[in-house]
């Protein structure tokens, strides 16, 4: 609770001289004297343990706000040294609806599931075949914080993935998985093609022979 030490030290010294002036006429001058001197030595300790622990307050605030400033400091460099672009859904939205001639392949995944690495040859070899047909495979990682250096960059790196890789870091998902797509019911792996004719979701696994057969309705 906040405490003004001004006022309260004005109120204590104006409740004291309140009582002295009622003590006045009741005491010798010499004895009241005395007494108003050690009620002042009393103001002057209480005021002084006031200050005391505001200025004790004040420091611990201080160490506090240090700390969690190296805090802040210190995710934002982990974050630097992901060689991936990181989103939140705001960030990550525009993706969603390019304009541009392109006919964009959005494949969600991470890498502990399962399905998301089998069906990963796939939209790498998609990626090959139609990227001079205005094709672009992007792959969206939903991979945890403490997955992208150990997990999520070695496993890029180890298969050599060429397609656009980007982090979609927001745990908003009840908000944002609608807006992606109202079928979409949250699990992965899950596909969204479109271009400025046709647009659809998956939530599904493919064999290359299936995800070729969907591109291809939507470049012929």
């Amino acid at each position: 609770m906040y405490v003004d030490l001004k006022r309260e030290s004005k109120f204590l010294i104006d409740k004291f001289l309140l009582k002295t002036g009622k003590w006045h006429g009741q005491c010798v001058f010499l004895n009241c004297k005395i007494q108003v001197m050690n009620r002042l030595l009393f103001v002057l300790l209480v005021m002084s343990i006031f200050f005391g622990c505001a200025e004790k307050k004040k420091a611990d605030n201080g160490k506090s706000d240090i700390v969690e400033n190296e805090m802040v400091v210190k995710d934002g460099d982990e974050q630097n040294d992901i060689p991936f672009p990181i989103y939140d859904f705001d960030g990550f939205e525009p993706l969603l609806h390019n304009n541009d001639g392109k006919t964009y392949v959005i494949n969600f995944w991470a890498t502990w599931c399962k399905p998301c690495i089998e069906e990963m040859p796939h939209f790498e070899r998609i990626n090959s075949e139609y990227g001079e047909k205005n094709v672009e495979v992007v792959l969206v990682s939903l991979d945890m914080p403490n997955m992208w250096k150990s997990r999520l960059e070695p496993y890029v790196v180890k298969n050599k993935i060429q397609s656009q890789v980007v982090i979609l870091d927001d745990p908003k998902q009840n908000d944002w998985i609608p807006k992606v797509s109202e079928e979409w019911g949250g699990g992965i792996p899950a596909t969204l093609i479109y271009n400025e004719d046709k647009r659809t979701f998956y939530e599904r696994g493919f064999t290359y022979e299936e995800l070729n057969n969907e591109l291809k309705t939507f470049i012929n």
